[in-house]
């Protein structure tokens, strides 16, 4: 016979709170209270199949309250994925396990995002829902037909980011997106009413979407708000009414469920309340074998579509989208045509819209956009059509002022896989996306951010827009690779080099003022991260190390050291993290010691002191920027070749 739906549920329960008794540390009081909207979604509704995690039809399904990690890991085992074992769940939070205390995408097959951060988790969901629907525009029904599902807590709801997520899923009417909602009214300093009164299902209706609510205990109800939201071809959040760690008899409802381990003597006391009778970390067989069958039945589904894709007109295209692979043929060059003859003396944001009018069309999964700064960020090409919810096939998505909301949902997109998502803002304003700029980095995943007006130079809007300190703190973002190009060429080569990247992202910080090009085309230098752009004519006495537009005053320095005899070596250094990279005996040639290292870059001159050595010099701005024009602004800081090449000299005399 099989398990009862209250088995399967308690199934979860119990492996919830051994984990977190053994590890003495975790969230038991989630997994708990939401062990029967799970138990239903992943026996009747979710599409998947353990035997083949990465299916691209499968439906995803996201846990943004993170921290409810043994939720995931519980449903993983219990479905039968070959892991995490019972002895990863035994090690649960332990270094070595893949049950880390929240969720990683990179390190269980079947956990779609890593979450832990409230509400990123949703607004990477909303990424995944716009990728299924375009994807869909493009296949068709027949390889491309999935849903989203999304478990969130007050905490996700109350996070700034879920109304970008919620307003951005209601305008494009993602109607394949479902959020089952942990409506259990605590948080971790007590009851929600300390801290909110909203009406949230009144938000979301007012936002457009769909909103049912169920008893989050009883499964013929958590059955038909499941089947009414799949029937509305809106976004629907599922208000689920639960109790916080049920089952714990002296706990449940409480906060003191919420992010402790229960104890001894409340695990004793659930294990009796529930009827649990079974040693820690052991599931009775016919439970065991009734989840197993649950987890089975995508098998045949999955087989149905891969006879489909078999068949299909466009399967070698699919197949290359899915596994990320770029088109065959070489972008590079064809990015390059036409410069080499003709420079292009733009500011990189218009040397990137150049290479967007050429990439685009060679890499149709590349899916643009902007939070409301289309016209500044010049990340529209030319013939791409908007993406809305009545053209889904459209290839630049307006995601209004939603920085951070824009950034989540391209890590979706990136996590769904099949599209190469960018989208642009201001430099500045990567401060507002920058949580999600690193779980980009963190997940490993092929998101591009394109952030212009990336200096002082972005001249009159003064300091409030001018970006110092934004350049260096990015970079110490482990795996994000930050391009500065000097110009058209090296945004070029910087672009490419982005686009080629599977297991990251990449951020280009591009100009609003002109930029003389310095380089025809040729060998792909920027992939170095540093090279010599310019080799001293007089004996090497001085190495200028620069970025962006910084190199033009670096080659104007160059110039007045040459005239006094004083040799000059100029170095471009678009990406630091992959000169890092390079190997000892390159870098020592292209900043030998035994001469004068020398910064220039419009920020902060922290952390330049590890190319220029504590000897060497370093010019920057290590205040805030002012209001002024650029010329006048560039003159204020010293960033010139009158101000800099005397101070050089001193320096060396």
């Amino acid at each position: 016979m099989p398990a009862s739906d209250t088995d399967l549920a308690n199934a979860i329960r119990a492996l919830a709170m051994d984990a977190v008794e053994a590890a003495n540390s975790g969230h038991p009081g989630m997994p708990m209270g939401m062990a029967d909207v799970a138990t239903v979604l992943f026996t009747r509704y979710l599409k998947f199949d353990p035997a083949d995690p990465a299916w691209p039809d499968r439906d995803r399904f996201v846990l943004s309250a993170g921290h409810g990690s043994m939720l995931i890991y519980a449903l993983l085992n219990l479905t039968g994925y070959a892991r995490p074992t019972m002895d990863d769940i035994r090690r649960f939070r332990k270094l070595g396990s893949p049950c880390a205390g929240h969720p990683e995408n990179f390190e269980l097959a079947g956990v779609e995002a890593t979450t832990g951060p409230l509400g990123q988790g949703f607004a990477m969901a909303v990424g995944m829902a716009v990728a299924e629907r375009h994807l869909n525009a493009v296949f068709d029904d027949s390889l491309v037909d999935h849903n989203t599902w999304v478990i969130s807590g007050d905490g996700c709801l109350m996070e700034g980011i879920n109304h970008e997520a919620v307003g951005l899923a209601g305008h494009l009417g993602l109607g394949r997106l479902n959020v089952l909602w942990d409506d259990n009214k605590i948080t971790i300093d007590g009851a929600t009413s300390l801290s909110t009164s909203e009406d949230i299902p009144a938000r979301y209706r007012a936002s457009g979407w769909h909103v049912v609510s169920c008893d989050g205990h009883d499964t013929a109800d958590i059955a038909r708000a499941m089947d009414e939201a799949l029937a509305d071809p809106r976004p629907s959040l599922i208000q689920c009414h639960t109790i916080i760690g049920k089952g714990a008899p002296n706990k449940q409802g409480t906060s003191a469920t919420h992010g402790a381990a229960l104890g001894a003597a409340e695990v004793a006391a659930a294990r009796e309340t529930l009827g649990w009778t079974s040693a820690p970390f052991e599931i009775p067989a016919d439970i065991r074998d009734t989840w197993l069958a649950a987890g089975a039945r995508g098998g045949a589904v999955r087989k149905e579509w891969q006879v489909r894709l078999a068949n299909h007109s466009d399967r070698a295209e699919f197949e290359r989208r899915m596994a990320g692979d770029l088109p065959a043929g070489d972008v590079v060059s064809k990015a390059f045509s036409g410069w080499t003859s003709t420079p292009q003396n733009v500011a990189s944001r218009k040397s990137s819209e150049l290479a967007l009018d050429v990439m685009t069309p060679l890499v149709p999964e590349m899916l643009g956009g902007s939070a409301d700064l289309t016209g500044s960020n010049n990340t529209k090409a030319k013939g791409q059509q908007p993406l809305t919810r009545d053209d889904y096939a459209g290839r630049y998505v307006y995601y209004g002022i939603r920085e951070f909301g824009m950034s989540a949902a391209m890590n979706g997109m990136a996590l769904h896989g099949g599209v190469i998502p960018y989208g642009g803002t201001f430099l500045v304003f990567s401060d507002y996306a920058r949580p999600a700029i690193r779980l980009s980095a963190l997940q490993q995943v092929r998101v591009i951010y394109v952030m212009t007006h990336d200096s002082i130079g972005l001249g009159e809007d003064g300091p409030t827009h001018q970006p110092i300190e934004h350049l260096m703190s990015l970079r110490m973002i482990p795996n994000l690779d930050v391009y500065r190009p000097c110009d058209a060429v090296e945004t070029a080569e910087c672009w490419a080099l982005a686009l080629e990247k599977k297991n990251g992202p990449g951020l280009l910080a591009l100009s609003r003022q002109n930029l003389q090009q310095l380089r025809t085309g040729g060998e792909m230098l920027s992939a170095k991260g540093g090279y010599r752009l310019r080799e001293a004519n007089a004996a090497r006495r001085v190495v200028l190390i620069a970025t962006g537009s910084e190199v033009h005053v670096a080659v104007s320095v160059a110039d007045r050291l040459e005239e006094h005899g004083i040799g000059a070596d100029v170095v471009s250094m678009p990406c630091t993290s992959r000169f890092d990279a390079q190997s000892d005996e390159y870098r020592a040639d292209v900043l030998p010691e035994g001469v004068l290292r020398v910064s220039i870059e419009a920020g902060v001159t922290w952390g330049w002191e590890r190319y220029t050595g504590d000897a060497g010099l370093r010019f920057g701005i290590d205040g805030f920027g002012a209001s002024a024009p650029i010329e006048p602004l560039y003159e204020h800081f010293g960033l010139t070749a009158e101000a800099i090449t005397p101070q050089i000299i001193a320096a060396l005399n």
